[in-house]
């Protein structure tokens, strides 16, 4: 399951082409955080498609929270209560897997469930596994809220642990040991060792800040982060790729394939009626580095060697 507002439409597009083609027997279930997500993905009737709509699931505490919370705080706070909204939708339901917008499956996750199930734990996490000239672990935590499975009976006290501390705190910066939904799961091996279970094998979740420590081969989900749609017009479709540096392998064979099922994804919904908005507005830091690539693009179509003479 994963959530996000109408903004974010392409990358969850982007998320359901790649379960499409890779996964295929699966339920994705999406929390539309905004009415007018509900309304283009009813219209869109995507095959193994689920919708929950926010306005209609919103707990009074929820209510009572969201306006001391910005939006993309607001939304880290709704995480924790994903599956539950899911468990309580349909009884069936034995397992909840949360998945940002912005990842993007290269292969079937059955090695992941493999793992986790040989485990004989409920929930599952797993770590950031930065490389080390990105270590963000002591501001953003060890582990990542990106792919997370919750049982039903077993993780629910994990989970509701969860949902109670991120109702009490959940913002955008660092404070008392704490940074967005994110930073609670530093303890959990710890502080519910029967019930947590943290991926062995890192190199199945990759990310750009683990990009230059990893293979990009060996990665079943690719975790987008970052990466912002910037303009969008005609022939125009600009993008941000992050702060990252990015190994040229990875450019191209992860990320020229991403961009463009984004913007298949961004054609349906104009083809669908949906006015797309940018989801940040250029900057000079994001100019000079698409000069500086397009720069380097130059030097190597002069030079096709693995090193750039100097």
């Amino acid at each position: 399951m994963s959530l996000f507002d109408s903004l974010f439409l392409p990358q969850g597009l982007a998320l359901h082409m790649s379960m499409e083609r890779h996964v295929k027997d699966y339920t994705l279930w999406v929390l539309c955080v905004d009415d007018e997500t509900h309304e283009i993905l009813t219209k869109l009737s995507l095959p193994n498609l689920r919708l929950l709509k926010l306005s209609q699931l919103e707990t009074e505490e929820l209510k009572r929270v969201k306006p001391t919370r910005t939006k993309g705080e607001y939304c880290w706070t709704l995480t924790p209560f994903a599956p539950r909204f899911v468990f309580d939708a349909d009884p069936a339901v034995t397992r909840v897997t949360y998945l940002d917008a912005d990842l993007w499956f290269r292969k079937h996750p059955a090695p992941i469930f493999r793992e986790f199930e040989a485990s004989g734990k409920h929930v599952l996490i797993t770590d950031h596994a930065y490389a080390p000239e990105n270590d963000a672990t002591s501001t953003s935590g060890q582990y990542c809220v990106q792919f997370m499975t919750f049982t039903r009976d077993g993780g629910e006290t994990v989970r509701k642990w969860w949902e109670e501390r991120c109702l009490e705190w959940c913002y955008a910066r660092f404070e008392d040991g704490k940074f967005g939904d994110q930073k609670y799961l530093d303890d959990w091996p710890e502080r519910f060792p029967d019930a947590v279970h943290v991926l062995n094998n890192k190199e199945l979740t990759l990310a750009p800040w683990n990009a230059t420590r990893f293979p990009y081969g060996n990665g079943i989900v690719w975790h987008f982060q970052s990466l912002r749609i910037e303009k969008y017009s005609g022939r125009t479709f600009a993008v941000f790729l992050g702060p990252y540096t990015l190994p040229r392998v990875t450019l191209n064979f992860v990320y020229v394939d991403y961009v463009a099922e984004l913007r298949k994804a961004v054609e349906m919904l104009l083809q669908n009626g949906f006015a797309i908005r940018p989801q940040q507005r250029r900057t000079l830091l994001s100019k000079l580095r698409i000069q500086a690539r397009f720069a380097y693009g130059q030097i190597r179509k002069l030079f096709p060697v693995t090193r750039i003479p100097l």
